[in-house]
């Protein structure tokens, strides 16, 4: 039985992942830890008091925090090797950095999204832009009110997986906004846009616009359950894998 601590285990993602372990088969909850108070049943899990006795009582650290604290995260982890999986966006250069020199001495896996749905999507989005070269590519994704960075993390991903697809930098292709007289748009252009209102879990489009015909992908989460499992999923698959950074797909064997 795989032991799986939950690092921000008091945020909407945290409280879904320890309730979807109760009564997995192959793993159990073993310890939690937040910067601020647990507000949540942790079914007799141990509530750590520091990162130290988090790691301590764990074989796998899934985190879904906010991005200051992943990345204290990581740091520590270089001290206390143990496999991660990061679920946390936003951690930008710094966090690309930490987790590639990370990854030398323990397993990470890194994601801005743990749906199998997103994972097609983003492959799908690769095949399109490859084969419709002439297509227009936009970008559009929806979130709840509450969500704090923008574009999200699984649109970044989408985006550059698309720009690479293309032979493209991202940084000199994207926009994220437009407003007055800015001319036509330019045919390298990805614009990805945010929306921001209500519970929305999660919609995420891409897509290939020409004249006279589009193809637009699309997929929406209704339940945070599923990023929840797939994180599980991925945190089992982790626990003996060799020192490496992961993707998603590696776990999927997309």
């Amino acid at each position: 039985m795989i032991k799986i601590a939950i690092h921000g285990a008091n945020g909407k993602m945290g409280r879904e992942i320890i309730s979807n372990l109760q009564g997995n088969e192959f793993a159990k909850l073993s310890a939690v830890y937040d910067q601020s108070q647990i507000g949540v049943d942790v079914f007799g899990a141990i509530i750590a008091k520091d990162l130290n006795e988090l790691f301590e009582n764990s074989d796998v650290v899934i985190d879904f925090s906010i991005a200051d604290a992943a990345l204290n995260l990581i740091k520590f982890a270089r001290t206390y090797p143990k496999p991660l999986v990061i679920g946390t966006t936003g951690l930008g250069d710094e966090g690309e950095d930490l987790l590639n020199h990370a990854s030398a001495l323990m397993p990470i896996l890194h994601a801005t999204n743990m749906s199998l749905g997103v994972a097609v999507l983003n492959r799908l989005s690769e095949l399109a832009a490859k084969a419709l070269s002439d297509f227009d590519i936009e970008i559009l994704e929806m979130h709840h009110r509450h969500k704090k960075d923008a574009p999200s993390g699984t649109a970044l991903t989408l985006a550059n997986t698309v720009a690479n697809a293309r032979n493209l930098n991202l940084k000199n292709v994207q926009i994220s906004g437009r407003d007055g007289m800015i001319g036509a748009r330019s045919k390298d252009e990805i614009a990805v846009m945010s929306l921001r209102g209500g519970d929305i879990v999660g919609r995420h489009t891409v897509g290939f616009y020409n004249d006279g015909e589009f193809i637009e992908l699309n997929h929406t989460a209704t339940s945070r359950a599923t990023f929840a499992k797939g994180a599980i999923k991925a945190a089992i698959w982790l626990a003996n894998k060799e020192p490496k950074r992961y993707s998603i797909n590696d776990c999927l064997g997309l």
